[in-house]
């Protein structure tokens, strides 16, 4: 069975931060949580990235998740739904 996270995504970013995103999905790539990433306008100012993972290993996503925004500061731009 699978889950679905969602991650809710500032649509105007600096440089600099938009580089750390585009890090931030090929890292969800290359450590096999997901093949693609797909997104969706989400209101004015915002997007909403999703992908489906297995439900065994949610908890696993949503640590790296939690652990690569802490320490690239990106909380105020990419929002864990």
């Amino acid at each position: 069975m699978n889950t679905t996270i969602r991650l809710r995504i500032r649509k105007e970013l600096d440089p600099a931060i938009e580089k750390k995103i585009i890090r931030f999905k090929g890292g969800l790539i290359a450590r096999n949580f997901t093949d693609i990433i797909y997104f969706d306008e989400d209101q004015e100012d915002f997007y909403m990235h999703y992908f489906t993972v297995e439900t065994s290993r949610k908890k696993e996503v949503t640590d790296y998740i939690t652990q690569y925004l802490n320490e690239n500061t990106l909380g105020e731009n990419v929002i864990l739904m």
